[in-house]
């Protein structure tokens, strides 16, 4: 039986107010629930009834950084240039763990060797076909995607603009 996205998303949100209102019993305190910024992240405030932003950390790694890594990891000789032979070397290695019989060719079945193996693992009854739950299987697991959680007050306050001295 396959269960709609919205009941099981359902059951989740109501898992997690359950377990939130749980934990509120259980006496932990309230702050506990937020994630508090640390203290790097603060910027001090010339006038403190003013919340100060959160301002996130700077990386050190910078793109040319990143840049110049993958760089290294394709020069293999390290002469500061790279030949097609090592451009193509990863690809060379993917090609040969699939050319399974090693003649230089790719059958479609060599191709297809993933495939063929997470169709195989799925079909429990071993009948050449796959029914729905069988195929539901196969779908590919993706990472969930993560939300930025911002702690209370994170929010700025608009500031006051100052009197005009007469």
């Amino acid at each position: 039986m396959i269960v709609p996205k919205w009941l099981a998303g359902a059951v989740v949100v109501t898992l997690a107010i359950f377990a939130v209102m749980l934990w509120r019993r259980s006496g932990a305190p309230a702050a506990a629930l937020h994630f508090a910024a640390p203290a790097s992240a603060q910027v001090a405030s010339v006038d403190s009834s003013v919340a100060a932003p959160l301002v996130a950390p700077a990386s050190d790694v910078t793109p040319l950084d990143r840049e110049a890594k993958r760089f290294n990891r394709y020069d293999k000789d390290k002469d500061g240039g790279i030949t097609r032979d090592e451009y193509l070397a990863n690809r060379r290695k993917a090609f040969a763990k699939l050319d399974i019989n090693h003649d230089g060719k790719l059958s479609f079945e060599e191709y297809s060797v993933k495939a063929i193996a997470k169709f195989d693992t799925a079909d429990l009854r071993h009948d050449g076909k796959l029914t729905p739950e069988e195929f539901a299987t196969t779908a590919v697991k993706r990472k969930p995607r993560t939300k930025a959680v911002c702690p209370p007050g994170a929010a700025v306050a608009p500031a006051e603009e100052p009197a005009e001295a007469q």
